[in-house]
């Protein structure tokens, strides 16, 4: 049901998605949807909370046992992945953008809160590294939104190419 919800969310966002599709595309009826969830803002904070889950999972499964510098390349590359479905980027963008709800500002915070917090612990670098880290995470999130990487233009292929490895842990790629 929360795939599917992710799905729609990215699309659309908090305001622009409506239950019925989120319903129709889980295979559900939307009355049913309703009690799993009792509001539709309540769906969407469930969504965008496992959005930020997800990718902090899946930075501590490309860390492995790695630590500093190698962990946070190890991050890099996989935050890069995430262009080829760009789903959960699309829909913490829209978490970002929806801020203007305090109930979402409260939601986004706590997930990037929790991805800040996972990519210190498990790489034990200076928050510049960190927060350098952050800035390249948000040039990706940007370029899915814009869907650069369907673009055969020298600058958008600059944009969503791998980082570089070998620049070292404060190069953003």
């Amino acid at each position: 049901m929360l795939a599917a919800a992710i799905e729609e969310f990215a699309h659309g966002g908090l305001t622009g998605t409506s239950t019925e599709a989120i319903a129709a595309r889980a295979g559900i009826s939307q009355p049913y949807l309703f009690r799993l969830f009792p509001t539709k803002k309540a769906l969407y904070l469930a969504v965008v909370t496992d959005t930020f889950r997800r990718t902090a999972a899946q930075f501590e499964r490309a860390v492995g046992e790695l630590t500093g510098a190698d962990a946070l390349e190890a991050m890099k590359l996989a935050y890069g992945e995430l262009l080829a479905d760009p789903t959960y980027l699309l829909t913490q963008m829209h978490a970002y953008a929806g801020c203007y709800d305090p109930d979402v500002r409260v939601t986004a915070r706590d997930g990037f809160r929790g991805l800040w917090t996972t990519i210190q612990r498990v790489t034990g670098l200076p928050t510049e590294d960190v927060r350098t880290f952050f800035a390249h995470g948000m040039l990706i999130n940007v370029a899915a939104s814009m869907d650069l990487a369907s673009l055969d233009e020298q600058w958008a292929q600059a944009i969503c190419s791998p980082p570089d490895t070998t620049a070292g842990a404060t190069s953003p790629g």
